[in-house]
């Protein structure tokens, strides 16, 4: 046995690799949620439209889907521990710049920059996982990874809105950068390296698949229907995210910081929803994530329309908690498929162009309610969410995933995709 193929180096390996990932996911979705705490300051001090303002979270969220694809190649080709280093140094630094943004464009420049830096994240962290987890724990460090995006998207107002009071939103940004530094040096010192090829996959096609075109990645159906997937299901987590602090301070006269806590509450929820969906998966739900997935999807969407019906803030609150918790019961479904279905070799690409699908929410999400807001109010741009998640839910009742007949389509160039 390798020396670092005893059950207690894989067990090191596995829990010290999702501990690194999950701290920078925390300190990512601080970093990317603190703009929608600044931006009524941010708007004030511009001059910005509603409309603007989700041109700002959407600047980032453009060169952030862009980049997913190629970020995945790259991680593929050079690795992921030097990608995830660079991309929490790099923005870092755009974070820090932002805090000294003069005026629109040079904050759309800036969250532009912002947007690429983090885009190399994601799918170097898919691939490490996949390096340095075994095939029955993978659902499971997924399910811890991918809850750690709720967990700082949550942590982010109750970190931002005190700071923004105390300090200025641009001295927030400054702040946060310093923890992004911090964080990735601790990463470069301390990620192990990957396991053998023979713990973390689950056959042996590996080999011949790293000769397989990158290209043909792409046509791999269970990849595509995942992205498409994946847009519509992020709709939720972008839409909340940019827009319920907003709604919370303008719609009900709360205080930023209420507004923040109040934020907070669903995202932090939805951080234990993905965790227990994750256990789930990797308890017997992986070979039709469907039955998780749909109803879990057709209950999120019922309660954002009892969600947008309600007068109340704190009913407002908790129903959003409600279908925020549902909606993460099914994210592992929809985000392990591929992850199962491809090789340590080609996850980056593949969860690259994933996140691609997924990213594109990132763009349209803010637009879109902005501008239902701007014309028919708060409740219409809640609406979109409830419709988005049905989509969601219809795409994921008509995707079976096959991994071993996934895995043969984005083997061979000549193979059928489904």
């Amino acid at each position: 046995m390798r020396p670092n193929s005893t059950p207690r180096t894989v067990l090191r390996t596995e829990n010290t690799t999702l501990a690194l990932l999950m701290g920078g996911y925390v300190v990512d979705y601080i970093d990317r949620v603190m703009i929608a705490i600044a931006l009524p300051l941010i708007g004030k001090e511009f001059g910005l439209t509603r409309t603007e303002q989700g041109l700002v979270v959407s600047a980032f969220a453009i060169a952030y889907m862009l980049v997913q694809f190629p970020a995945g190649v790259l991680a593929d080709r050079i690795g992921s521990r030097p990608l995830l280093v660079v991309s929490l140094a790099a923005w870092s630094v755009f974070t820090a710049a932002t805090g000294l943004a003069p005026g629109l464009l040079v904050l759309l420049l800036l969250r532009v920059l912002f947007g690429v830096s983090q885009a190399l994240f994601p799918a170097a962290s898919f691939k490490a996982l996949t390096e340095r987890t075994t095939p029955r724990t993978r659902s499971r460090g997924a399910g811890l990874m991918i809850a750690s995006n709720s967990l700082g998207a949550g942590l982010g107002p109750l970190i931002a809105a005190p700071l923004v009071v105390m300090t200025g939103w641009r001295h927030t940004f400054w702040i946060v950068a310093a923890a992004g530094l911090a964080i990735g040096l601790v990463l470069w010192k301390l990620m192990p390296p990957p396991l053998p090829r023979e713990l973390t996959e689950a056959d042996t096609h590996a080999d011949t698949l790293a000769a397989a075109p990158v290209t043909h990645v792409l046509r791999n159906g269970l990849v595509l229907r995942c992205a498409v997937m994946f847009a519509c299901f992020n709709m939720l987590d972008y839409g909340m995210i940019t827009w319920v602090p907003s709604y919370l301070v303008e719609t009900k006269g709360m205080s930023m910081v209420e507004a923040g806590i109040s934020s907070a509450i669903p995202l932090l929820v939805t951080a234990a929803a993905v965790v227990l969906g994750g256990q789930l998966m990797s308890r017997g739900l992986d070979a039709d994530p469907r039955r998780l997935v749909v109803p879990a999807l057709l209950l999120s969407a019922s309660l954002l329309v009892a969600m947008l019906l309600t007068n109340s803030t704190t009913a407002f609150t908790v129903l959003q908690s409600l279908a925020m918790f549902a909606a993460g019961l099914a994210s592992i479904g929809i985000i392990g498929m591929p992850l199962r279905a491809l090789s340590r070799d080609v996850v980056g690409s593949g969860m690259g162009a994933v996140n691609t699908g997924g990213q594109l929410a990132g763009v349209l999400a803010p637009l879109i309610m902005g501008w239902l807001a701007d014309r028919s109010g708060f409740a219409a741009a809640f609406g979109f969410l409830a419709l988005a998640t049905v989509v969601a839910a219809s795409i994921s009742l008509t995707t079976r995933p096959n991994p071993t007949t996934e895995k043969t389509a984005s083997l061979h160039p000549s193979s059928q995709t489904s």
